[in-house]
């Protein structure tokens, strides 16, 4: 029987073709490259993705001129994105008799399974079809996959379909409206959107708590007796400490010591969402999983979309681990086998579609780029720490009494190791304090006052939030990451820790007072859990569609006026570029003051219009941003190339002669 494999990328292709034959041919038809199996009579097709997309029919290409209630009602139409591919399924389909669909298993990979099938399908009723379900490509569970075909999942499929097609208008309409409404087309255009939005507030509102965060003072009291211990109390103002500071004798008394054992439990297997967090110490999400699907496609791990926490029994854990004696990690392999009961680790989350994130095979060190080896390491000693012991601690505590004053002092120690061998990805932080006997009279060496303030609530990492995203249930974990990444690109969020911008701020500002239901997280997981509900076969993607345009239209109903935005206009020129750099906080609004540039440079907020603060820059020299900061403003100190002098810019335009000398 002839045969068609088709795969989701030529990579996958190229292993799969030569780990089911043995006599594969290179094939090449203009651009595209793909195998043969003479002896079988087999082709084997690497797509590029999506070989078609959802689009709007060209009479809806206008956004002035185009009726928003009409485009929520639009049909989209499939459009051919990877026309090439297309003509050789189209040919190739007249001489084959069967095809499996080997794309990768979850929603996606099924429905770009499903638009080959369709092509195929057009030319040729009378084609078979089946498919190949795998986790990894290797040879053992290439073999395995093939040697039990199965159905394809079409409820699988059209759930991903619904989600193509509610995003596709839901952006189009909510991003037509917002962008005319500002004024702001072309490349400037306004991006909002069903999950992106709701996940933008988020950041908005931090930023927000952040900037209204007013630091409270508080005074704790330490005594140092070759360790440090502190007094349990916080005191608001600096006289009732220096009071109770004053009572304090010259030695302390041991009332109460205490030497316990703590565990610290080995971490979960990587699902999509753990890995993303913990790769986001190494580099962006985004990127981490471009890194993760290629070392997929090349047979270094398992597939890296799962929501999977639990190693299922059938998974040869030892075997793996084995695998590693000769290379690398093996230290660590000899580490974890040598333990005298190896039981993995469990997270709450168990699902058959696929296994945690795991090695698949031992990778040479040189054969990889400095990002692709980094990724591969974290998820091979993820793996090695699933399997090893728990780390234990000792803690030390000390309860002592000076004066009927009371301190308490905490010591920890990390005994054994356990997990934390193999996965050095946090510090260890270990407070040491002597072993005592209750009674003991400590001479005390020093006391003191220490003065803090209380912090505001921190911005969100790229781990946080991810994190956060899931426990609300926004986006997909295939999904998250392309969300965070959209915010950045648009101009909407900066840096690391994420900080939302000015026109984050105005954006969701205006969208909450005309439509606030659009910026929660409470209507996208609705639909997340309908879609859900389509791949279990519960609902029809043709009622979660219309249900999602209804929506909609209710929601555009009642948007009205959207004055407020033409405000936007001209808000992203007056944001910090490429050659402005962010100085400190406004004293008049508190947002972030830069060093711009127009005619003339000068130090100007970021909040203009709504702020107007701004004061003059020298206008000859190169102008550097030290590193220290004005006490009086606090802002960062500049210096001119070739000068010894270094100002605050503020106290300069206060004083022009209240610079401050460099030190």
């Amino acid at each position: 029987m002839s045969w068609l494999i088709i795969t989701e990328k030529q990579k996958a292709a190229e292993r799969i073709a030569n780990i089911l034959f043995n006599d594969i041919k290179r094939l090449k038809k203009g651009n595209i490259v793909f195998f043969y199996s003479p002896s079988s009579n087999a082709y084997v097709i690497g797509l590029k993705g999506h070989i078609v997309e959802l689009d709007f029919p060209k009479e809806y290409s206008n956004w002035i001129k185009t009726d928003l209630n009409e485009l929520i009602n639009a049909k989209p139409i499939r459009v051919e994105k990877e026309k090439e591919i297309i003509t050789l399924l189209k040919e190739i389909a007249k001489k084959v008799e069967k095809v499996t669909i080997a794309t990768d298993y979850d929603r996606e990979g099924e429905l770009i399974g499903l638009e080959a099938l369709e092509v195929l399908r057009g030319v040729n009723r009378n084609i078979k079809f089946d498919r190949a379900r795998f986790s990894a490509i290797t040879r053992e569970e290439i073999l395995k996959a093939f040697s039990n075909l199965e159905k394809v999942d079409f409820n699988l499929a059209f759930s991903a379909l619904a989600r193509h097609e509610i995003d596709l208008v839901w952006g189009a309409v909510l991003t037509r409206l917002v962008s005319l409404s500002s004024g702001r087309l072309g490349k400037d255009f306004l991006s909002v959107g069903r999950v992106q939005t709701p996940t933008l507030r988020l950041i908005v509102e931090r930023e927000r708590e952040i900037e209204n965060f007013k630091p409270e003072k508080y005074y704790e009291i330490f005594i140092d007796l070759g360790f440090l211990a502190r007094h349990p109390s916080r005191y608001k103002d600096l006289e009732s400490a220096k009071k109770v500071l004053s009572q304090i004798g010259d030695f302390a008394t041991v009332k109460e010591f205490e030497v316990k054992r703590k565990i610290e439990s080995k971490p979960i297997p990587f699902n999509t969402t753990e890995f993303l967090r913990e790769a986001s110490r190494i580099m962006s999400p985004h990127r981490a999983m471009e890194i993760a699907e290629n070392l997929y496609i090349n047979g270094y791990i398992s597939y890296p979309r799962t929501d999977n926490t639990v190693y299922p029994e059938t998974l040869d854990l030892i075997g793996i681990v084995r695998s590693f004696l000769n290379s690398y990690f093996s230290k660590e392999a000899k580490y974890v086998l040598g333990q005298k009961k190896i039981e993995p680790s469990r997270g709450k989350k168990k699902t058959t579609d696929h296994p945690p994130i795991h090695p698949t095979a031992v990778a040479d060190k040189g054969n990889l780029t400095r990002e692709e080896w980094a990724i591969y390491e974290l998820i091979v000693r993820r793996f090695f720490a699933t399997l090893a012991s728990d780390a234990i601690w000792e803690i030390r505590v000390a309860e002592l009494e000076s004066n009927g004053i009371k301190f308490i002092s905490v010591g920890r120690k990390l005994v054994e190791l356990g997990w934390r061998k193999v996965y050095p990805y946090s510090n260890v932080e270990e407070v040491e304090i002597p072993v005592l006997k209750i009674g003991d009279k400590l001479r005390i060496r020093e006391k003191k006052i220490e003065e803090k303030k209380t912090k505001p609530p921190p911005r969100f990492t790229p781990s946080a939030l991810i994190k956060l995203m899931e426990r609300l249930n926004l986006g997909t974990k295939s999904t998250r990451h392309e969300i965070i990444k959209k915010l950045i690109s648009r101009g909407y969020i900066k840096g690391n820790p994420y900080r939302a911008t000015p026109l984050a701020f105005a954006v969701i500002d205006v969208l909450k007072e005309k439509v606030e239901t659009i910026t929660l997280p409470e209507m996208t997981a609705k639909l997340e859990k309908e879609l859900d509900e389509i791949a279990e076969g519960k609902k029809t993607k043709s009622e979660v569609v219309l249900g999602s345009r209804k929506i909609l239209a209710e929601i555009i109903g009642r948007m009205g006026n959207l004055e407020k935005l033409k405000a936007l206009k001209t808000l992203k020129s007056l944001e910090p570029g490429k050659n402005e750099k962010v100085i400190g906080k406004c004293p008049v609004c508190g947002k972030e003051i830069a060093i711009k540039r127009a005619r003339k440079r000068f130090v100007g907020c970021t909040n203009y219009p709504n702020c107007r603060f701004s004061v003059p820059l020298p206008q000859k020299g190169t102008i550097y941003i030290t590193s220290r900061t004005c006490e009086k403003h606090g802002v960062r100190i500049l210096k001119i190339r070739g000068s010894k002098w270094a100002f605050c810019p503020i106290c300069n335009y206060e004083n022009l002669s209240g610079g401050i000398q460099a030190q």
